[in-house]
């Protein structure tokens, strides 16, 4: 592969490159109907210079935008691709967005051309048509409930391939121009942020930043054309797109396209990846089931379970890092993989996970330490939009729980007086599209991106992050306020899914939670107590004493780290409904937007503070048939215990 590299600049260059070398090879598969269909990479080759003469044909151009909405399959990234060998860059979108959300994307970028998964993205985009009135072209991948549409510009993907193999036959040398005429420094794609305080920005991204930072990682984890790896996460996200476009064209690694989000558990297990990417919620998920699984197991199961489980926080971490572990615990954690961590590995899909990352969000250190307590080699990743992903990667041997590792080679760091983080590096963004004020305050003329994120380097040289810079901040006797790092302890137990903490400027800390319905039901099933519903199982008095409990936990935890000693938990409220993206509480990427829970929800927030029992609330809620909705709640306000420090230890 290093043969050439300097002349493979850009990825529809690396396609025809592995066309060449390895196109007998699996490139991408994909389930459909219970089965796995295969397209190599010579087929794969195929498939986008026909996708690209058909997009020629009707008229796209390089500098273009192209918008791509749909779920993870073979057709959106071959449409990718097709766009960036005629010089166009291709602009994902989140396919879960309400139809309102892609239109600015669309009038932003002037958008003309866009491919749409399936009947559901392509009506959001009709309904939009009237406020993008350059949008002309929408094609379509699956014909189901598209039989008798008969709006001008719409056309069926089969048929826009149909006419790029006729073009393609009628002169191929047409599409092998457009492709050398690629340099690095193009832009690749734009990626539109998830806009948790403001206004979505267009992040362009360049061929170089995208390969550089691709192949950096790639040959620091020896990534090959032997690994597979599942592409399960929305395509918009630049994480997902990383690990399902830019590494695979970098290394030939083969990506597998689960056949619905439902499925992504079965079909894990059935293609076993090499390489596994998810984000702590993903991770958060998993653990939740797993605990729900072991609340319906015998007796003699969950003896086994807490037993090797112990065994595995003890030591699993120490043995999968290649330290130094008596002999007896070596025999005793050979007997749990046997009878515990191995089976579990298999019912997670993750039994040849070679390399695991977790990124997008600080995760739990408990939540952490747990998988790799099983022998799965998960570690954290640090990045961003704006910095294609790898800025900071933990080594193999050097993994802690609280930082996510030094400088990926080629990156540079450094902190400002306030603590907020700068990079520099080859993966840098070119600039936020037609936002030339936001660029220049997020890059200064030095090269170095303002990160917004607060933190330090350990004594190893690990960078820490302890939150948003305009998130952390002090209570009103100076100690430190880390929201996010509270919420993520809070989220390490299974029956909490969110969870949004105050106290900025203010005496003492307060919490909103976000019940987990499955797990939460579950355990209320086991203890025959009915519920009619998710507001109704939250007001329970029971589960009220579950999260008490959990909370708790989270204070003695806290009370034996002194910088933050004092950001205990003291009142918390179950909140009423699921924080939900489509109510504007969460970005697409399911984040909290704190500062808009903490405006739409103020009433609660001054309730909690003011020493209140209970607070009425009504809130309007959006379902996905975009209907509203009201409800309505009485909400009980709990205290919590909290602990000094040496109480802390002792209850520990």
């Amino acid at each position: 592969m290093k043969a050439g590299i300097g002349s493979l600049d850009t990825f529809p260059k690396l396609l025809l490159h592995h066309a060449r070398a390895r196109g007998a090879l699996p490139a991408i598969r994909e389930k459909d109907l219970g089965i796995w269909q295969t397209w190599t990479w010579h087929e794969f080759a195929d498939e986008v210079r026909a996708l690209a003469c058909g997009l020629a044909e009707r008229g796209l151009k390089r500098g273009e935008h192209m918008a791509l909405v749909g779920d993870n399959r073979p057709r959106i990234y071959a449409a990718m691709c097709a766009a960036q060998c005629l010089g166009a860059i291709p602009v994902p979108l989140y396919q879960d967005a309400a139809a309102a959300e892609m239109a600015f994307p669309i009038q932003n970028a002037e958008i003309a051309h866009a491919l749409a998964e399936d009947q559901e993205q392509v009506d959001k985009l009709l309904e939009i048509l009237p406020k993008c009135p350059t949008l002309e072209h929408i094609y379509y991948d699956d014909p189901r409930g598209l039989r008798y549409y008969a709006q001008p510009g719409l056309e069926a993907y089969d048929a826009l391939l149909e006419l790029g193999r006729a073009a393609w036959r009628r002169d191929p040398a047409f599409l092998e121009a457009e492709i050398e005429k690629g340099r690095g420094e193009d832009a690749a794609a734009m990626f539109f942020t998830s806009g948790t305080t403001g206004t979505p920005k267009g992040v362009v991204l360049t061929h170089h930043a995208l390969i550089d930072r691709a192949r950096a990682a790639a040959e620091m984890e020896g990534l090959s054309d032997r690994d597979v790896v599942l592409a399960y996460l929305p395509p918009a996200w630049i994480g997902q797109n990383i690990f399902s476009y830019a590494q695979p064209f970098v290394t030939g690694y083969c990506i597998c396209c689960p056949e619905s989000a439902e499925t992504v558990m079965t079909d894990m297990r059935e293609i076993g990846p090499t390489y596994y990417f998810a984000p702590p919620r993903v991770l958060e998920a998993l653990l939740t089931q797993v605990s729900i699984r072991m609340e319906d197991a015998g007796a003699v199961k969950r003896w086994l379970y807490r037993k090797f489980m112990g065994v595995a926080r003890r030591v699993g971490g120490m043995l999968l890092d290649g330290k130094r572990v008596s002999a007896l615990d070596r025999l005793l954690y050979w007997l749990g993989d046997l009878l515990v961590y191995g089976p579990l590995r298999n019912v997670l899909g993750m039994s040849r996970v070679r390399v695991a990352y977790t990124a997008g969000e600080a995760i739990g250190p408990d939540l952490f330490k747990f998988y790799r307590s099983l022998g799965i080699n998960l570690k954290q990743l640090y990045g961003s939009t704006e910095t294609s992903v790898f800025v900071c990667v933990q080594p193999n041997g050097q993994v802690k729980p609280d930082t996510v590792g030094p400088a990926v080679p080629g990156v540079e760091l450094k902190f400002t007086p306030e603590r907020e983080l700068l990079i520099r590096s080859p993966g840098l963004f070119k600039e936020y599209y037609k936002n030339p004020q936001a660029t220049l305050e997020a890059k200064d003329q030095e090269g170095w991106f303002h990160t917004g994120d607060a933190g330090y380097f350990d004594p190893d040289g690990h960078l820490k992050i302890i939150d948003r810079v305009k998130d952390v901040g002090q209570l009103a006797d100076g100690t430190l306020f880390a929201p996010k790092y509270l919420e993520n302890k809070l989220k390490f137990f299974p029956y909490i899914q969110e969870a949004v903490a105050f106290g900025q400027g203010r005496d003492r800390v307060c919490a909103f939670i976000n019940i987990d319905a499955e797990a939460v039901g579950n355990w209320a099933e086991k203890r025959n107590m009915p519920y009619s519903g998710y507001v109704d199982l939250a007001s329970r008095d029971e589960v009220y004493e579950l999260v008490r409990e959990c909370v708790e936990q989270v204070n003695a935890d806290l009370a034996q780290e002194p910088e933050i000693a004092n950001s205990q938990i003291h009142r918390f409220l179950i909140l009423h409904k699921v924080l939900d993206a489509d109510d504007e509480e969460l970005t697409r990427t399911r984040k909290v937007r704190r500062g808009f829970v903490a405006q739409k929800y103020a009433t609660l927030v001054d309730a909690l503070y003011a020493g209140k029992q209970s607070v009425h609330v009504e809130a309007q809620v959006k379902y996905e048939d975009g209907r509203t909705g009201t409800i309505s709640a009485d909400l009980r306000i709990h205290d919590a215990k909290t602990f000094r420090a040496d109480a802390a230890k002792r209850a520990a």
